[in-house]
This record gives C-alpha cells, sequence and structure tokens, in this order.
C-alpha cells in the first residue's frame, strides 16, 4: 500500500511538471517575439492586444455587444494583474448584464438568458468586491456563462474561446484574437493556453 501511494505521487509529480514545462515552454518560444513588439508605454506586452479587445459595436444600449466589450475589458485587467480596475470594470459588467435586452428572443431563450444574466451578474458582483485569487474563480465561472449567451445571442465578432489546463482542473474564457492572454495567472503564465474553439 505504502508503494502504491509512492508511485502515485511520483506520477502526479511528473504529470503537474510536464504540464508545467510545456506551458514554460511556449511562454519562451514567444519571448523574443514579445520583446520587439513592446514600446517605451508597453511595459506588459499586450497592449495592442487590448486595445483590439474593446472594438465591439456596443453602440445600442442593452445589447450582447455590450456585455461583451465590458466581459473583454473585465478579462484584460485580469490578465494585467490589475485588482482594483478589475473591481471597476466588474461593477460595470454589472450594469451592462442588467441592461440586457432579452425581448427579441424565443420564450425558451428568454428563460435561459435570465438565468444566465442571473448566475453572471452574481458573478460580476463578487469580482467586484474580491481580491485577485477570489476574481480569477469567479471569472471562471462568469466566462462560462458569458459563453452560453453568446450561444443563444450570437455575436457579430469572431471570438476564440481559449483554456489553461492548469488553471482550477482547467479553464476556459473568450477572446476576440487567436494569440493567448491568460486571465488566470497573468504576467506569470501569460501565454499558458490554448485556442480550443472558434465562434462566428
Amino acid at each position: 500500500m505504502k508503494k502504491l501511494k509512492t508511485t502515485l505521487g511520483i506520477v502526479t509529480i511528473v504529470l503537474i511538471t510536464l504540464t508545467a514545462v510545456s506551458c514554460k515552454d511556449a511562454k519562451k518560444e514567444n519571448s523574443d517575439k514579445d520583446h520587439t513588439e513592446k514600446t517605451h508605454d508597453d511595459k506588459d506586452g499586450h497592449h495592442d492586444e487590448m486595445k483590439k479587445e474593446t472594438v465591439l459595436n456596443s453602440n445600442q444600449k442593452g445589447n450582447s455587444e455590450a456585455v461583451l466589450k465590458d466581459y473583454f475589458n473585465l478579462k484584460d485587467a485580469l490578465v494585467s494583474d490589475d485588482e482594483s480596475k478589475a473591481k471597476e470594470l466588474g461593477g460595470t459588467l454589472v450594469k451592462s448584464l442588467v441592461n440586457l435586452d432579452v425581448s427579441k428572443y424565443t420564450d425558451a431563450q428568454k428563460l435561459e438568458l435570465k438565468d444566465i444574466i442571473k448566475d453572471a451578474k452574481e458573478h460580476a458582483e463578487h469580482i467586484s468586491k474580491s481580491p485577485m485569487g477570489h476574481q480569477r474563480e469567479h471569472f471562471k465561472i462568469l466566462s462560462k456563462d458569458v459563453t452560453d449567451m453568446v450561444a443563444i445571442t450570437g455575436t457579430t465578432n469572431t471570438l476564440y474561446e481559449q483554456f489553461c489546463p492548469m488553471y482550477d482542473g482547467g479553464s476556459a474564457w473568450l477572446s476576440m484574437n487567436k494569440e493567448v492572454r491568460n486571465p488566470y495567472y497573468g504576467s506569470k503564465m501569460l501565454k499558458c493556453g490554448k485556442v480550443q474553439k472558434e465562434i462566428n
């Protein structure tokens, strides 16, 4: 029995090490590229991507694109390890979720959207009041809610569902860019993850 526990412990350590090394290798491969892209006002190497994330058609108040815009802004704050900005943007996202107009959908879709909005709002509220570690925990479930919303509402933009195998047994999020910028680890493992699905 003792031998079995030791063997299982070794196997677990090996698997964790392999996963960490694969993410670190991906980070190392792209570090030279990041260095050449940096400018004097771009301290973390993803300034351009952050600009692109917020370019959504959110002119109409109460539409799903407004929710997505606020979600992407929140994601960018987590990528940047900016706890206070994430708190502020969590509050902003609560407002856009409350204002989401579900009147043009079928009765079944309305019910589903109302459940999604209720849950997403709760997680956004937690993000607006929590420290970074807790914000990221709630962002995982919030990302699932926003993905479920998009499955019903659709989107005018191509989105990428990205996945990090390391955070909390594996965690997904949405992005407008193929290039991975991990909101669960931020600067610690910025490029850990992969695109697992394209959403049109």
